[in-house]
């Protein structure tokens, strides 16, 4: 998948494989149409919308292609999903008939009930993101605090890429042997039966979440069954403990205690919020120096060419909402430390976003980002940085004198090192903060 390439290119610039290697690797992502395999963003958000109530149940998990069908250029859009498309259409024609709307399915309960199949997958950061956007435009007050309030009550349960060992189409396979729609109604069946999803909430079918769910086995009757996935699914290599039979996790014996994925972070350094992802990572705190880039590339070149070391914090600016602009996903210089070996040494914090691949110790979403005077701007190369995520912290934080910090911001004036025109400089100009989810309005 994108996060092996990405970190193979990494590994090639730390002269860990050879070039051949990283061509091999290259050559062989990617084997098909559709999104990425793993629970990347794609895959994140197709779960969140079925959690929502507003995709056909069991549709978030099916493969765009079978693994029997040719694959390139050539490959065509499996039976199953074209089954999709025409169930999305009739259901779409009944809604329409009986007068509801998205607005009606979209409340908070439905939010809420997204946020909790996030954290249980291990999905990624942009659902922070896309969700406060899209409640904002449904007239639903989701504050970016609302999903440490949710997801500090959620285990991690998906044992699924780039934190664990299976990929989307295996859940699929769990769900689909087991006789659902899908993979996603086993999770979600689990969250409800354990209190931590509102099965009253409204879904496309014209029945509540619970109704939906009806009949759906609990996934401590299906370890046997995963067993058989697995062992389809993974090659003898990477066989040989209880975590490489089970695709999904129950909430008796999850793969990471509640607490152990998505959370927001406040502080010196973040005086509205920063997002760290954890998927079940143990990290409590983290403490390094700085070291500053002013853009996604500079500090891509910085990683590969060994200008970071254990204990730095590579901070890369102006990659926010208005500083790129767009907010671009920093998977490139997140991959290429951990293809480096320094995944776990070293820590990345920005006000860009990262891509659903991105693993390690990865801060995002700072802000107020640099480009609009927030702390990120003025942070110079050796200052002390904090990462603190414990549950009674959660705070990112430029561990200078507070008179120094606010001595530095007096100082500061806006370096305009990306000029855009256009449509780009309208953009610029409307769009608000990550911390509301970077909408125009």
């Amino acid at each position: 998948d994108g996060a092996v390439v990405c970190e193979a290119i990494g590994a090639y610039g730390a002269g860990l494989i050879s070039q051949r290697r990283l061509g091999d690797i290259e050559e062989n992502a990617f084997p098909g149409v559709g999104t990425c395999s793993a629970m990347f963003t794609a895959n994140t958000m197709s779960c969140a919308l079925e959690a929502l109530g507003l995709s056909p149940p069991g549709t978030a998990s099916h493969p765009a292609v079978e693994k029997s069908e040719p694959r390139g250029p050539n490959a065509k859009v499996s039976a199953q999903k074209r089954k999709d498309v025409q169930q999305a259409v009739d259901m779409l024609w009944g809604l329409m008939a009986s007068g509801r709307t998205a607005r009606q399915i979209l409340t908070m309960e439905a939010f809420e009930n997204a946020i909790a199949v996030v954290y249980a997958l291990g999905g990624s950061t942009n659902a922070v993101l896309h969700l406060l956007a899209i409640a904002r435009e449904a007239g639903v007050d989701l504050s970016i605090q609302d999903f440490n309030r949710v997801g500090s009550k959620v285990p991690l349960l998906g044992n699924l890429s780039p934190h664990g060992r299976f990929h989307m189409g295996d859940l699929d396979q769990v769900g689909l042997r087991a006789g659902c729609a899908g993979g996603l109604p086993l999770v979600m069946a689990e969250l409800w039966r354990g209190g931590l999803l509102h099965g009253e909430a409204l879904t496309v079918t014209g029945k509540t979440l619970a109704q939906d769910l009806e009949g759906v086995p609990p996934l401590a009757s299906l370890q046997t069954l995963q067993a058989e996935v697995a062992r389809d699914a993974l090659s003898e290599a990477t066989k040989g403990d209880s975590k490489s039979t089970t695709v999904c996790f129950g909430l008796d014996a999850p793969l990471a205690p509640k607490g152990s994925h998505i959370t927001v972070l406040k502080g010196s350094l973040a005086p509205e919020s920063a997002v760290v992802k954890l998927s079940g990572k143990a990290l409590k705190r983290f403490e390094g120096t700085a070291k500053v880039y002013e853009s996604e590339g500079e500090a891509f070149r910085g990683i590969v060419s060994g200008e970071v070391a254990p204990g730095h914090v590579v901070v890369i600016r102006n990659e926010g909402p208005r500083g790129a602009p767009g907010m671009p996903e920093m998977l490139g210089p997140t991959a290429a430390l951990v293809g480096a070996g320094l995944g776990g040494s070293c820590a990345l914090v920005t006000d860009g976003r990262f891509s659903g691949a991105t693993h390690g110790i990865t801060v995002g979403h700072v802000s107020p980002e640099a480009h609009a005077g927030g702390p990120l701007a003025v942070v110079r190369d050796g200052d002390p940085i904090v990462i603190d995520t414990s549950p009674g912290s959660r705070r990112l934080d430029l561990a200078i004198a507070p008179g120094e910090l606010e001595e530095r911001l007096a100082a500061w004036t806006p370096l305009d090192s990306k000029p855009v025109t256009g449509t780009l400089y309208k953009y610029r100009r409307s769009v608000g903060s990550a911390h509301h989810g970077a909408v125009t309005h």
